[in-house]
């Protein structure tokens, strides 16, 4: 069963006219690709190895804040880093990425059912909808917001995406939900006055999504579709 945590503070409508989906740990699961990436760029610019544990909570947030704030790469060689992880990342690991088991029939039986259904990632936004090309799920979108191509201008947080994804659809904004895997969706949501949906199977430590505030925890595309459908 879902966790039900903060779902009497923060609920999720019976149905919802906007439902915004996180991208990565969210829709496509990378397979190894982020992680490895960021790793083989890391000790492409002579940079330490980082472990398992680490690679795995930089999934999310800009790569640019990961990057700094995380594993320390001093601001003047971020840029290099960048570079290196987006030309391997381009080259294969969008290939090397798969839809989650049921997230495409989710979200196509959605969109069926009259909801506008959209994409807020903190990746960059023409590479979102490169992965989105990819794995055919572009066309499923009404609309992908991400950060700027000049991810040296990238924007702090997910509140200004999500924001931006509001402002596209403004007949459907009031009633709307997000929907993603790490404490970051559930912060830039509040920050928004929407609820987030967690997702169980993405790239969150135990119980960040509940104590961020997550209004309630699925754990398969199923249960997803039931939550949004107002079954639980």
């Amino acid at each position: 069963m879902p966790s039900t945590a903060l779902w009497q503070a923060c609920p999720v409508a019976p149905s919802h006219s906007l439902i915004l989906f996180d991208l990565d740990g969210t829709l496509v699961d990378p397979a190894g690709a982020i992680t490895g990436g960021i790793r083989a760029a890391l000790v492409a610019h002579g940079f330490e190895r980082p472990d398992d544990e680490t690679l795995q909570s930089m999934v999310g947030p800009s790569l640019l804040a990961s990057l700094t704030s995380v594993v320390g790469v001093p601001p003047d060689r971020v840029l290099d880093v960048m570079s290196t992880y987006r030309a391997g990342y381009v080259s294969t690991g969008m290939a090397q990425s798969r839809p989650y088991p049921g997230m495409a029939a989710c979200v196509r039986a959605l969109a069926a059912e009259g909801a506008v259904v959209a994409v807020a990632t903190q990746k960059p936004e023409w590479l979102a909808e490169e992965l989105l090309r990819a794995q055919g799920l572009l066309g499923l979108f009404a609309s992908v917001h991400g950060s700027p191509r000049d991810e040296s201008s990238t924007v702090s947080g997910k509140e200004p995406i999500i924001r931006a994804a509001l402002d596209a659809h403004p007949g459907a904004a009031g009633n709307a939900v997000m929907v993603g895997d790490r404490r970051h969706d559930v912060e830039g949501a509040v920050a928004n006055g929407i609820p987030c949906i967690g997702v169980a199977w993405g790239f969150a430590a135990d119980g960040e999504l509940d104590d961020a505030g997550a209004a309630i925890v699925v754990r398969s595309a199923d249960e997803l579709l039931e939550v949004l459908r107002g079954g639980l």
